[in-house]
């Protein structure tokens, strides 16, 4: 054999090497492919169809270069350190929380569907119910009853009113993951502090259990938010306001059990109880509670069939609202002419009026106190009203509201399993804009 035809045949089978399907896993660029390269591009672009099969990690790395960050640039701006980057691109470190991705995303100006693409569905399913178990193992602990000692130091109850408060504030900003991880040592040192202090100590204990029975509903599990609002009521007893402000997430549980009858009697009692006098001569702390608590009544009759006792209800709580004005929370009700406004959609909703609930919708976000309301009830509300656009067979406007409210509060639509099921409807007709499309892709149910 000649010298050349054997460095024919070395040449040809380096270039079989290259071709074989084990190389590609020992790339080290992103996003790199060779010309001689056969792969067949799946959506229109080299780079994107290569980011999309890589895992997360590789795809954070990818878009870090792409974005002219260093892994220290980087770090700095997502709080982490320059380690923790580097076993995230590496694949060392998970990436396992929902309210993770959502932050490289953000730093990374790219959508979190984008960075996840096709491990959004489990990561999304994994956080919910991780989260719902270790808010069910913090339900769980006797530590207090039992007189075992704490492990922590006990803090003043002025420090637990602020860890409450921020609590509270996440909850509204709908940063569900955030919530879940505070959970745990919230309710722990609320109930130290209240074994504690136990007069002073009891609010903070009250406004735990309120968080958590409201984040419960929103992650799907009423049962175990029963047994949050549960614990609330009883440890609000004697405190009539404490007591009314439970009466709120009871009113809610209620009615996520389906025990709408139920949910009408224990918040119009509670209404009644805290409702002052004369209503002119009410503070607006008085009002808000007790209008929210009609409303949660109203909400009720309309899931229970009776429209006639739904509108009354909601006319009444109309009139403390009126008194109360919009761009208030007083005790975290976000009571005012334009929750009513929105009380009214979700009544119609109910009650199968599609055309009522959506004029209601539009004179209430038309409202100045619309923007004033947390982002959280603003994007439950448009989930709610998404519903009654698919009921009067108007696809592309439960897309447009859907699209609106993951903008608002993405934690909303892509944690909630009543949202999940709502963007599944969307996706399926054939209409479906891409972005609910990707939108159901990312949640796994497309």
């Amino acid at each position: 054999m000649s010298r050349r035809s054997a460095g024919a045949n070395r040449s040809r089978r380096r270039s079989g090497r290259r071709r074989s399907v084990g190389f590609w896993p020992r790339r080290r660029r992103i996003g790199f492919r060779s010309r001689k390269s056969r792969e067949p591009n799946r959506i229109g672009g080299g780079v994107v169809a290569s980011v999309e099969l890589l895992p997360v990690g590789r795809r954070v790395a990818y878009w870090r270069g792409r974005r002219k960050l260093s892994q220290q640039v980087f770090a700095d701006r997502l709080g982490k350190s320059k380690s923790w980057v580097d076993k995230v691109e590496r694949g060392v470190r998970r990436l396992d929380k929902l309210s993770t991705l959502q932050e490289i995303a953000r730093v990374l100006r790219i959508d979190t569907a984008a960075l996840v693409g096709q491990d959004a569905a489990p990561v999304q399913s994994t956080s919910r119910v991780d989260g719902v178990e270790r808010i069910r193992a913090a339900l769980s602990r006797y530590e207090i009853p039992l007189g075992r000692p704490a492990g922590s130091p006990i803090l003043p109850v002025d420090r637990m009113l602020r860890d409450v408060g921020l609590a509270w504030s996440t909850f509204q900003y709908a940063r569900y993951p955030q919530v879940v991880d505070l959970a745990p040592d919230l309710l722990t040192g609320a109930l130290r502090a209240h074994a504690e202090v136990s007069v002073a100590g009891r609010v903070p204990l009250v406004e735990a259990y309120r968080i958590i029975a409201s984040l419960l509903v929103k992650l799907g599990d009423a049962e175990l938010a029963w047994l949050a609002v549960d614990r609330a009521m009883l440890a609000a007893t004697g405190d009539r306001e404490l007591v009314a402000a439970a009466g709120v997430q009871l009113g809610q549980v209620l009615r996520a059990l389906g025990r709408a009858r139920e949910a009408k009697s224990v918040t119009l009692g509670a209404a009644y109880r805290i409702a002052p006098p004369v209503i002119e001569y009410g503070t607006p702390a008085e009002l808000s509670l007790c209008g929210a608590l009609v409303i949660q009544a109203g909400l009720a009759a309309a899931q229970d069939g009776n429209e006639a006792a739904a509108g009354e209800l909601l006319d009444e709580a109309a009139g403390m609202a009126e008194r109360v004005g919009d761009g208030y929370d007083h005790h975290r009700t976000g009571f005012g002419p334009t929750a009513v406004d929105l009380a009214r959609a979700t009544a119609a909703v109910e009650i199968g009026d599609t055309q009522e609930a959506i004029a209601w919708h539009e004179k209430a976000t038309a409202r100045g106190g619309w923007r004033w309301l947390p982002a959280e009830h603003r994007a439950a509300h448009l989930l709610d009203v998404a519903r009654a656009y698919l009921q009067a067979g108007d696809t592309g406007s439960a897309a447009r509201v859907l699209t609106e409210a993951e903008r608002t509060a993405p934690a909303e639509i892509r944690c909630r399993p009543a949202a999940r099921d709502v963007v599944a409807e969307v996706a399926r007709h054939p209409r479906a804009p891409a972005t609910i499309a990707q939108l159901a892709a990312t949640l796994g149910v497309g």
